[in-house]
């Protein structure tokens, strides 16, 4: 079963150009985590120096800042694909938000999201799930489908009865520790589940992985209801 109080704290990094906004995102890190969720710790540093840490697995990046872009995200998932990233920028850019998501990121908020919302996504993030404005999903899907990508068409690879079980809870929109739950396993034992399946899908986050299951129609053959629930494309905590 998941594990029992609070994991270990999760170490991460901030790259943020303006002390004062530096300020207000540290003010998310000094609630004190709720039962069941681990503590989140700020780290601080020039960006290098964080992407060389290799205790660090999440990063909040600020896109308010003129020192940040785009540019700057795709510079982090080359140097660091395992990094999960929550990103802070304009709000109002549609094209803006789909980008990053596509860059990697895990998470979106505009600048007025206030300290507890941004707490919140960070800690869907850590639990495996994405935080993305729910009005753009069909148009990000619609994207992500016409890519040219091939790896979203190759032949489909062998998963193990395990991985078709996490990829179908996956599919129905469940958390690592909900499928950890119903599954009877550690929540490590699922995101270690989930790794494999984006190793052998090639896919960077769960929308890529779900639509490559969709594609490869890796689920063929299986019972849509295995669980008590339809099947459906979905995308862990999206909020709008």
């Amino acid at each position: 079963m998941g594990q029992i109080g609070n994991p270990e704290p999760v170490r991460i990094g901030l790259v943020v150009g303006e002390p004062i906004r530096m300020e207000g995102i540290t003010s998310v890190f000094e609630e004190i985590s709720g039962l069941g969720h681990a503590a989140l710790v700020p780290v601080f540093g020039a960006m290098d120096e964080l992407l060389s840490s290799l205790e660090l697995g999440y990063m909040v990046v600020d896109l308010n800042s003129e020192s940040t872009d785009l540019g700057t995200l795709e510079e982090i998932r080359r140097k660091r694909p395992d990094l999960r990233l929550v990103v802070i920028g304009p709000a109002g850019n549609d094209e803006l938000v789909m980008d990053s998501i596509i860059a990697g990121a895990r998470a979106y908020l505009d600048s007025t999201a206030g300290p507890q919302l941004v707490r919140n996504a960070i800690e869907v993030v850590t639990e495996g799930s994405i935080w993305a404005p729910r009005r753009l999903l069909s148009k990000l899907i619609d994207r992500l489908l016409k890519s040219p990508d091939t790896s979203l068409t190759t032949a489909s690879p062998h998963l193990t009865e395990r991985e078709l079980q996490v990829l179908e809870l996956i599919l129905m929109a469940q958390s690592n520790r909900e499928i950890a739950d119903q599954l009877g396993i550690e929540e490590r034992t699922v995101k270690a589940h989930v790794g494999s399946l984006m190793r052998k899908t090639g896919a960077d986050n769960r929308i890529g992985l779900s639509l490559r299951a969709l594609n490869q129609s890796l689920m063929a053959g299986r019972t849509p209801a295995e669980h008590g629930k339809e099947k459906r494309l979905a995308l862990p905590n999206v909020h709008n």
